[in-house]
């Protein structure tokens, strides 16, 4: 029996030349599941996406999920893309052996955690305050270049990655510093700034707290203060009325995810790409 993937519609595009078309799965002329696909509208037309793949229970394990994503990355290939990518739930067991099987690299992770019920205490010596106007310019001019630079390491042209991050920075903080649900904290370590963390109240995927940007002045890193700079976001969490936290960490970022893994941050989904040659 052959398995193929069929259009159910027409293909889906928009004004900037973004792509997106859904398919059924099929063996033979029988649907069995379905597969979407999309170009990435923060990366523009040369990164795909595929967005859904479900096949029926009935139909799994026999390949099925394998070939219709080699089917939709030919599609792909054929929009001109050159890269692919897509998430997978951490309890996807099946999902995550395929795609290790089809070549799909770790580029990131989501993570969350239930925060206790009484805050956490900071350490002698350190303590949190509000970041200052002036404070909150210098550090928001080097976090878009930070944030776009870490796109640039993994590959995203210099000018992409760089228009990327001042889109989203422009989105998420309209306001600057007085953005409504942000906090943006500096942490002091008797009295010297070693550090800042940038945690907001967000509804989407799911309600609760997230930090955006956590760092640690590089003359002062070794010393604990990531650590401190989390439980120091826990505590504005808490006082906010959220009771979980969420971040995103780059999967080759080591002593990030040690530390994450440390203050019990389970994996929520993994984030995945594959180069189209």
């Amino acid at each position: 029996m052959t398995t193929t993937i069929r259009p159910t519609e027409p293909l889906q595009q928009g004004a900037d030349g973004a792509k997106s078309r859904t398919y059924d799965v099929c063996v033979n002329s029988r649907r069995v599941g379905l597969i979407r696909i999309a170009t990435d509208t923060s990366f523009g037309p040369r990164m795909g996406r595929i967005e859904e793949l479900r096949i029926d229970e009935v139909d799994r394990g026999r390949g099925r999920g394998t070939v219709a994503a080699l089917a939709a990355e030919e599609v792909l290939r054929g929009w001109g893309c050159g890269q692919v990518r897509l998430a997978v739930p951490a309890d996807a067991g099946a999902a995550l052996r395929m795609a290790g099987a089809l070549g799909y690299l770790e580029r990131s992770r989501n993570m969350v955690k239930q925060l206790p019920p009484v805050a956490p205490e900071l350490p002698a010596g350190v303590a949190g305050r509000p970041m200052s106007a002036d404070e909150f310019e210098d550090w928001q001019r080097e976090e878009v270049e930070s944030y776009a630079r870490s796109w640039i390491e993994r590959g995203v042209p210099a000018a992409e990655a760089r228009d990327r991050s001042a889109a989203e920075h422009r989105i998420l903080l309209p306001d600057g510093v007085a953005t409504a649900g942000a906090h943006f904290l500096v942490l002091e370590d008797r009295g010297s700034a070693v550090g800042s963390v940038w945690v907001a109240r967000r509804s989407a995927p799911e309600e609760g707290a997230y930090v955006y940007d956590v760092g640690v002045a590089e003359e002062h890193r070794g010393r604990g203060h990531g650590r401190s700079l989390m439980l120091l976001a826990e505590r504005v969490a808490l006082a906010d009325g959220m009771d979980t936290m969420g971040l995103h960490v780059f999967a080759d970022n080591t002593p990030a995810l040690r530390l994450y893994e440390s203050l019990s941050y389970r994996v929520t989904n993994y984030n995945l790409y594959k180069p189209l040659l």
